[in-house]
């Protein structure tokens, strides 16, 4: 409900004519295109929630999950770690099967339609592909790994399934870019030249040790441009999409890599990072409250308690307390925004940063002027026109 009532409110809040504000940044023509995409996109969304919501209704109404729960013990045996990567492992796959052609239908029909989409059925075959492999092994080993230390020390379980969880995580952001992105993406040295050397001598003024200056094929996939900082420590890496470089003047993409370095100075990620641990500490602790409970494991169709299906049952019950960190943390991410924004505009050209948000907005056609409630909940960065008045441009 609250979802649809979002949605109402931010389609209200689209003006049908270029508005006063958007003049400058849209025109015409493009505004219109940028009603149309909104328009199409919205009714997607509506479509593919309304069935996730009505199938999840379903298997819960009828019991699926106790009933696929004694199927599994029944013909493969109850054990708890092999019983539950069997249980997740069918699930997982047939729900992404089963939303398979949605997924297509948005990439290879609306992203197409809007000339955002460069993915090649063959890349997209892949892509499932290098993800179902990587999610077994990689959520298939941690599943496995916590649920052993479940049956080494019980209740307490949770403190030891915290460390393992902290340090992957710790792990992942520092070779994520390394390890895991080049799976789907090249990433190339950013070739000599003057707009290297002009981030050169930028770092060198700020003195920001660029170590890792990376250019990723994101033309592979999509029109759309991007930029993002990845790793800790002497891992870190800056990656800018080969669109982003393609889009904009020298001096835009220089200001918007300041901008990802903003990031770095004032301590975002490592902010996010310890956030994000403290947080999984909190939701570990409150799921192993719930382990063994008998009248969870019955509202799922089951009288026998098991791990996976007090996962499956905690993730029914914890979608209210997911949606305040999910709000909370958008908060954060916005303010990040602007003091990253901030920072760019004190080290580099703010204006050459207006024009590059200006440019990339219009490029993926951006709403401009969302409604404050829709923001609130769902925007991770603050709305162009935002950014915009804080930056002066």
């Amino acid at each position: 409900m609250l979802e649809r009532t979002l949605d109402w409110l931010n389609n209200k809040a689209i003006s049908p004519t270029l508005p006063p504000q958007a003049k400058g940044i849209y025109d015409e023509e493009h505004y219109a295109k940028m009603l149309k995409y909104e328009k199409e996109t919205g009714r997607f969304g509506l479509l593919t929630s309304t069935i996730s919501f009505l199938v999840t209704f379903a298997l819960l109404y009828s019991g699926f999950f106790g009933w696929f729960d004694g199927f599994i013990r029944y013909t493969f045996g109850s054990h708890p770690i092999y019983s539950g990567l069997l249980f997740f492992g069918i699930l997982g796959l047939a729900s992404d099967l089963l939303t398979t052609p949605l997924s297509i239908y948005g990439t290879f029909v609306i992203e197409a339609k809007y000339g955002f989409n460069k993915t090649t059925p063959k890349t997209y075959v892949l892509d499932k592909i290098k993800g179902w492999v990587l999610g077994g092994l990689i959520g298939g080993l941690l599943y496995a790994a916590i649920v052993w230390l479940y049956l080494q020390f019980g209740e307490q379980f949770w403190i030891f399934a915290w460390a393992l969880i902290a340090g992957f995580s710790l792990i992942m952001n520092m070779f994520y870019a390394s390890w895991i992105l080049p799976l789907f993406n090249k990433l190339s040295p950013m070739e000599e030249g003057s707009l290297k050397d002009r981030i050169t001598q930028y770092c060198a003024k700020i003195n920001y040790p660029l170590t890792g200056l990376f250019v990723m094929d994101g033309s592979k996939r999509s029109t759309k441009a991007n930029a993002f900082f990845s790793g800790l420590g002497k891992k870190k890496k800056i990656v800018l999409f080969d669109t982003l470089i393609e889009k904009l003047k020298e001096d835009e993409v220089e200001a918007v890599l300041a901008h990802e370095v903003g990031h770095y100075k004032k301590k975002h990620i490592q902010t996010s990072t310890v956030i994000s641990i403290l947080s999984t500490g909190v939701t570990l602790y409150i799921f192993s409250l719930l382990l063994g409970n008998e009248m969870i494991s019955g509202a799922l169709g089951t009288n026998q308690p098991s791990f996976h299906i007090a996962m499956v049952a905690f993730g029914f019950l914890f979608s209210p307390i997911s949606l305040l960190t999910g709000l909370f943390g958008n908060i954060l991410s916005r303010k990040n925004e602007f003091e990253a924004d901030a920072y760019a505009k004190e080290t580099s050209d703010s204006k050459a940063l207006s024009e590059a948000l200006k440019t990339l907005a219009v490029d993926s056609l951006s709403n401009l002027t969302p409604h404050k409630a829709y923001v609130f909940f769902y925007y991770s960065h603050p709305p162009l026109l935002e950014r915009l008045r804080e930056l002066g441009g």
